[in-house]
């Protein structure tokens, strides 16, 4: 398994090395992502993924189970699939700005000819990479119910690919809420619980809000602040513009606000 990872890695290197060979901040991206490699960090992740999803899809008895429940489809998959990032994608970036920091080499990262912004955005797309890493196997849940089920494919396609799309835009939001919880402490124990607190609440904690009585027939104006209505959006197979804008703002406001904090320190 490690070595089909690491022809897959070297294929990417070259994709990009193609595509950005005149970018500097190509060169903190292939850093970035060959330090996910050469240890176990990126393996893990990867790993931990595909176990806890399948753990519940084909192991745990109960209504998540899809043989227990009779029906081809995966909605057990997406449903899981944002809890288990709301630990593993804090757990990779936290390093990202805190670890440069501790160890003094983030002077160093700033004497180079590379923008705040090419930082940034360089350690963002290797977090993105590593998420791309970790959903492509979990393609084998939809060709498995697909193949198995009774008639063949009476699954809902629509569906799975605008969760599958959505899961990826909801994974997106965390690996930048990570990179800010990384940029303004050298502690990464710190940077991982700030992430994770801070993704649960965009993840949940609007939609709990909006729940309150004081809102009244408003509350779903404050329900759609959080991720999770847009993710059910995308979830019901109708990619939504207005849904694609909104994890693509709420990406760039974090990936805004760790640009301010380093250019503070800086």
């Amino acid at each position: 398994m490690k070595f089909i990872f690491k022809i897959i890695f070297s294929l990417i290197l070259k994709i990009f090395s193609k595509i950005l060979k005149d970018k500097p901040g190509f060169i903190i991206f292939q850093k970035e992502i060959a330090s996910f490699f050469s240890s176990l960090t990126g393996y893990v992740v990867i790993i931990i993924f595909l176990i806890a999803n399948s753990l519940f899809l084909w192991i745990f008895p109960g209504e998540y189970n899809v043989i227990d429940s009779g029906y081809a489809e995966l909605g057990t998959l997406f449903f899981i699939a944002p809890w288990v990032f709301l630990f593993l994608v804090p757990a990779v970036t936290m390093h990202s700005f805190s670890e440069e920091r501790s160890t003094g080499t983030i002077e160093l990262l700033f004497t180079r000819p590379l923008t705040i912004n090419q930082i940034v955005l360089a350690k963002y797309f290797a977090g993105i990479t590593l998420v791309i890493f970790s959903l492509i196997p979990s393609l084998i849940y939809f060709f498995t119910v697909g193949y198995f089920g009774q008639p063949q494919w009476n699954i809902d396609t629509g569906a799975f690919w605008g969760s599958f799309i959505g899961l990826f835009f909801l994974a997106s939001v965390y690996v930048a809420i990570g990179i800010f919880a990384s940029s303004f402490t050298d502690n990464q124990i710190i940077a991982f619980l700030t992430a994770m607190i801070i993704s649960f609440f965009i993840y949940m904690g609007f939609e709990a809000i909006s729940e309150l009585e004081i809102w009244g027939t408003k509350g779903y104006i404050i329900e759609k602040i959080g991720i999770n209505a847009h993710y059910k959006s995308m979830s019901k197979g109708v990619i939504d513009t207005r849904d694609l804008e909104y994890f693509i703002a709420c990406a760039a406001i974090f990936l805004i606000l760790t640009k301010f904090i380093l250019n503070k320190k800086k």
